[in-house]
């Protein structure tokens, strides 16, 4: 059975919640639902996190990554990343810009630059890693390959692209 604890931020202090308050929950359900006394006096920001002793960061079968690899693509990102002779991830993103509006971000990095608020994808044997926001546009997108002399290079299957540029490289959401 795994032990789990709720954390409070509430502005710059942090505290965990006594077995006898008024604030209840449930961890026998999922989700999981927290209440709190409806006398409750909040004058900042509040933020809840759960936290488990026993995490399993195994994919959930048959449920899709957030961001999938093609076979080409997971092939040719391990050849860059061998010929880097370094143990990299792969960090994907968005930034403002482009013929569309939002062009994608794509570099290989250090692991240990992986930040807590991070998502973490482990595709095929590769580590992708996206910051919350660009994953909010990311979200089942398909990264392929494509060693073609016209055309080649990384392309993106964006189901949340709205519009496309015809370099492939930038869109709308």
């Amino acid at each position: 059975m795994a032990s789990s604890s709720i954390t409070l931020r509430y502005s710059s202090t942090v505290c965990q919640l006594p077995s006898n308050s008024s604030t209840s929950w449930s961890f026998n359900q999922t989700p999981f639902s927290v209440s709190f006394p409806s006398n409750l006096k909040r004058f900042g920001r509040l933020s809840i996190r759960s936290s488990s002793a026993s995490v399993s960061a195994a994919p959930v079968e048959g449920l899709a990554p957030a961001i999938s690899l093609t076979d080409n693509a997971v092939k040719h990102l391990k050849r860059m990343r061998s010929d880097r002779n370094e143990n990299l991830c792969l960090r994907v993103g968005v930034k403002q810009g482009g013929c569309s509006g939002m062009s994608y971000t794509m570099d290989f990095e250090s692991s240990e630059n992986t930040k807590a608020d991070d998502s973490v994808i482990e595709v095929n044997g590769f580590t992708i890693v996206c910051d919350p926001k660009s994953l909010l546009f990311l979200y089942g997108m398909q990264l392929d390959y494509s060693d073609a002399l016209i055309g080649g290079g990384f392309s993106f299957q964006n189901p949340n692209a709205s519009k496309t540029c015809s370099c492939g490289k930038s869109f709308a959401a």
